[in-house]
């Protein structure tokens, strides 16, 4: 069994690593897809907006179709349509075919997202430690190579569907085959586990997620993507407009962003081991708020991008660490609480550029910048839900046991 899960914890790490490349090709080559179709700056953001809110849906339809489907053969049958949807971008002419890829897009990713982390959740419960954050840390290394696959593109004026063509060549066998791997349940204990646990929840006939209890990660989940996409849309114009750096200077934030969340996220296992999941979440958000803080005073633009640093090193432990935690409060309805959880990702995405934007031209963008600061700080409010065990909920109700979870009116 152990080398089974080794296979499953590897294939699941390439689909990880898969979708960071695919993500980053598509939301770096923005302004050169705004070109080919003749997208107005009027009518992009639309566009922009349409991406995560159908992701949403996606990510909610996922957690029906887990009740009949193993997330494994979700896995496999979503992501090639990713990297088809990619394509489709990339080589459409019109206005409506480029809608039609990003809703392809949109829609299975939202699915893609809920599916990967749900795997993610039932291995880390099967090898019994911290394993999250290394799936995640596929994820950036991913993204570090298709930013770096998307710089060659434009600095050799490739058109587009060339830039995407060989990625989408070589992913979309090597996920096929890689997913014969996947690994559903992890271990004998863990799939008996859940055979009587499908029975108390046949029993009950409903098993939902109680609101109230999953609120806190769901808050933590949107903040932190607030403070994401404030990095992802906003780092670059900071440092040009705001602190007076070169053009060229001012796309290295970002890069430096995705190694930053590559390093925490590859130590950051071993830190959750150590000290435990609600020290990590503690020292992440002081780390990102401290960042967050640095870039609202900071004098140029070195100091800008120190701050940046910083903001990736602090915010690349939330996300991983709060799967885990809705994993380890539902263990018998993980799937369900992964795939709501995952909402709040698109959220946060939502939120996030629209309202830094605003304050920015309204107010001035370094003030703008403390607002994902304060959001990040809220964390701390929230960190004991993070605990591997908790005994006790907000109002000193008790953990709902499993079979107990959402029998009431207030599920999400």
């Amino acid at each position: 069994m152990t080398d089974v899960l080794r296979r499953g914890r590897a294939s699941l790490a390439f689909s990880f690593l898969a979708q960071g490349a695919t993500f980053a090709l598509l939301v770096t080559r923005i302004p050169a897809i705004q070109d080919r179709y003749g997208v107005s700056d009027a009518l992009l953001p639309v566009f922009l907006a349409a991406v995560p809110v159908l992701a949403g849906v996606g990510s909610v339809t996922t957690e029906q179709l887990v009740k009949r489907i193993r997330p494994s053969l979700l896995l496999r049958c979503l992501q090639p349509v990713v990297l088809l949807a990619l394509l489709g971008v990339g080589a459409g002419e019109h206005l409506a075919e480029l809608g039609l890829a990003l809703a392809a897009f949109g829609l299975a990713v939202g699915g893609l997202d809920a599916s990967m982390n749900m795997l993610g959740v039932s291995l880390q419960r099967a090898y019994g430690r911290s394993i999250m954050l290394s799936f995640h840390a596929a994820f950036s290394l991913g993204g570090i190579l298709g930013a770096s696959l998307a710089w060659v593109g434009a600095h050799w004026h490739l058109a587009l569907w060339v830039s995407y063509l060989p990625v989408v060549a070589v992913l979309l066998p090597a996920t096929l085959v890689g997913s014969r791997w996947y690994v559903d349940g992890g271990s004998r204990e863990v799939v008996k586990e859940r055979q009587e646990q499908e029975q108390e929840r046949v029993q009950a006939q409903a098993q939902r997620v109680v609101f109230r209890v999953l609120l806190p990660l769901c808050l933590v989940m949107t903040f932190a993507y607030i403070g994401d996409s404030t990095v992802s849309n906003w780092s670059a114009k900071y440092l040009k407009d705001v602190l007076g750096s070169s053009e060229q200077l001012s796309t290295v934030p970002y890069n430096v962003y995705m190694v930053t969340t590559l390093l925490g996220r590859s130590l950051g296992d071993t830190g959750v081991r150590r000290f435990g999941a609600v020290a990590v979440v503690r020292l992440g958000a002081l780390v990102a708020a401290l960042g967050f803080a640095v870039v609202a005073v900071a004098p140029g633009a070195w100091a800008g991008m120190l701050g940046f640093t910083l903001v990736g090193l602090g915010l690349c432990v939330l996300v991983p660490q709060t799967f885990a935690a809705a994993g380890r409060l539902f263990p018998g309805a993980s799937d369900a609480a992964v795939a709501r959880l995952n909402v709040f990702n698109y959220v946060g995405f939502l939120i996030g550029s629209p309202l830094v934007g605003a304050l920015g031209d309204a107010w001035s963008y370094r003030w703008a910048m403390l607002v994902p600061m304060v959001l990040v700080l809220v964390t701390l409010v929230y960190a004991r839900s993070f605990a591997p065990r908790p005994d006790r909920y907000g109002g000193g109700h008790e953990r709902p046991r499993t079979a107990d979870v959402g029998r009431g009116s207030n599920g999400l």
